[in-house]
C-alpha cells in the first residue's frame, strides 16, 4: 500500500499534524504514533456442510493511558490489520475528544457475513471470543458492535465470555440487547449527537436552527438525522436524500417520517413520491443550512470542496471529507463538524452502557439523552474554542483537543 491508500498512514499524517503543533516531545509522538498491543491470530469454523473454514480475526488496543479500551468489531471482506490499526487510533481520539474514561481499540474479522448461516455466524463470534476473552475485560477492552456485526452477535460472545470465566460481567461487551443489559437511546446516539452539535453550532454562528437541510446517505444514522433534526432544533425543513440508489429532492420539504417509512419499506429513497431525482453529487452542492454526509469516505474532495454551499457539514460518516477538502472548506467558511466528533454519539452511549453494566443499574432514556446532551455540548465547545484560538480548521482543532488530553495522561503516567 501506498501512503495515500493506507489507512493506518493517513491516521499516523493526521496525528503528526497535530503533534507538530502541539510540539509533542520525539518520545512522546512515537508512543502516540503506534499501537499498544496488537493480536492477529486464526478462527476455525465449522460450517454448515461439515467442512472447516479458517477466518482471520484481529483486535487492537491503540492507547489504553485514559482508560480500557473501547472500540468495535467489524465483519468484512476487505478487513485487514492496517484498517483496525487505524479505526483503533481514532477510537482514541474519539474516546478522547468527548471525554470520557476510555482508551481506543478496534478489531475485525476477514469474512462476508452475507455468505454466512445464523449458526456460522454464530460458532465466528464465540470462536473470535475464545482466542481473545484473556485479554478482555469491563477494565480492560470492551468490544462492541460495527459494520456488519449486531447486537445478537454481541449477545453469543457475552455468553461465550461469561462461560469461559464462570462470572456475569455484563459490562465487557456493549452494543447488547436490551434484555441482556444494552443501554437505552443506543440505535439513535450517533444521530443524536451529532445533532446535538448542529444545534450548538447554529447557535454559535448565527445559522437559522429552522433553515434547510440534507443528508447525503441513508441508512442507519442518516434516517434518525432526519427524524431528529426537526425535534432537537425545534424545526428545519429536510430538503433532499440519497442514498446508493440515488437520490430525491423537494425545495418545499420531504416529510422525515415519510421518507423513513419510505426507505424502510422499499429499501431505497429513489421514487418518493412528490419528489424530483437529484444524484449523490448534487446533493453535496445544495444551498442549505446544514449538510450531513452520512454515506461513504471521501465523499467531499478538493474536485467538488468548491461547490458544497452548507453553512454547517456535520460528518456523520466516517471520513467523508479528505484533508485538501477540509483546508478548502475552511478557507470558504463551511463550518464543518468533525467525524470523530460529530459521531462520538454511538461510543459515549457505549460507554453509558458500561458504567451501567458495572454497577448493575440502569439509567431512563431520558437520563441516557440528558447525559449524552452534556457531554456532546461541552465537547464541541472545547474543539470550537481550540478552532478559535489557533485559527485552524475544525478537524484540526479536535485532533489537538483530544491528542493533548492522551498526551497528558501518558506524561502523568511516567510512560515518557
Amino acid at each position: 500500500m501506498t501512503g495515500k491508500t493506507n489507512p493506518f498512514a493517513m491516521a499516523q499524517e493526521q496525528f503528526d499534524e497535530a503533534a507538530e503543533l502541539l510540539g509533542l516531545e520525539p518520545a512522546m509522538r512515537d508512543i502516540l504514533r503506534w499501537p499498544q498491543r496488537e493480536y492477529k491470530f486464526t478462527i476455525p469454523v465449522k460450517m454448515d456442510d461439515g467442512s472447516t473454514q479458517i477466518f482471520h480475526g484481529y483486535r487492537v488496543q491503540y492507547n489504553d493511558a485514559r482508560g480500557p479500551c473501547k472500540g468495535g468489531l467489524r465483519w468484512h471482506p476487505d478487513e485487514t490489520l492496517d484498517t483496525v490499526r487505524a479505526l483503533s487510533a481514532w477510537m482514541t481520539w474519539k474516546c478522547s475528544v468527548v471525554d470520557i474514561p476510555l482508551g481506543g481499540g478496534k478489531g475485525g474479522v476477514t469474512c462476508n457475513p452475507k455468505k454466512l448461516s445464523d449458526n456460522e455466524k454464530e460458532r465466528l463470534a464465540r470462536g473470535w471470543m475464545r482466542v481473545m476473552a484473556r485479554e478482555l475485560g469491563g477494565d480492560r477492552d470492551v468490544p462492541a458492535p460495527d459494520v456488519y456485526t449486531t447486537p445478537q452477535i454481541m449477545a453469543w460472545m457475552l455468553d461465550e465470555y461469561e462461560t469461559i470465566t464462570g462470572r456475569s460481567h455484563p459490562s465487557v461487551i456493549t452494543g447488547k440487547p436490551l434484555a441482556l443489559g444494552g443501554s437505552q437511546g443506543r440505535n439513535d446516539a450517533t444521530a443524536r449527537g451529532g445533532v446535538y452539535c448542529v444545534r450548538e453550532a447554529c447557535k454559535a454562528f448565527g445559522v437559522d436552527p429552522h433553515g434547510t437541510f440534507a443528508i447525503q446517505g441513508f441508512g442507519n444514522a442518516g434516517q434518525f438525522a432526519a427524524m431528529l433534526h426537526p425535534e432537537i432544533l425545534g424545526g428545519g425543513r429536510l430538503v433532499a436524500v440519497s442514498d446508493t440508489s440515488g437520490g430525491v429532492y423537494d425545495p418545499n420539504g420531504i416529510d422525515p417520517k415519510a421518507i423513513v417509512d419510505y426507505k424502510l419499506k422499499t429499501g431505497q429513497v429513489t421514487g418518493f413520491p412528490g419528489s424530483r431525482p437529484i444524484n449523490n453529487d448534487d446533493v453535496l452542492e445544495l444551498e442549505v443550512d446544514v449538510l450531513y454526509p452520512a454515506a461513504l469516505e471521501n465523499s467531499i474532495t478538493e474536485n467538488n470542496a468548491d461547490t458544497v454551499k452548507a453553512k454547517i457539514v456535520c460528518e456523520l460518516a466516517n471520513g467523508p471529507t479528505t484533508p485538501e477538502a477540509d483546508k478548502i472548506l475552511h478557507v470558504r467558511g463551511v463550518h464543518v463538524i468533525p467525524d470523530f466528533l460529530a459521531n462520538a454519539g454511538g461510543v459515549t452511549v457505549s460507554y453509558f452502557e458500561q458504567v451501567q453494566g458495572t454497577y448493575n443499574y440502569y439509567w431512563t432514556l431520558e437520563d441516557v439523552h440528558r447525559q449524552l446532551d452534556r457531554k456532546m455540548t461541552d465537547a464541541y465547545h472545547a474543539v470550537l474554542q481550540t478552532h478559535k484560538q489557533k485559527m485552524v480548521h475544525m478537524r484540526l482543532a479536535a485532533y489537538l483537543v483530544a491528542v493533548n488530553r492522551v498526551a497528558e495522561a501518558v506524561k502523568l503516567r511516567g510512560w515518557v
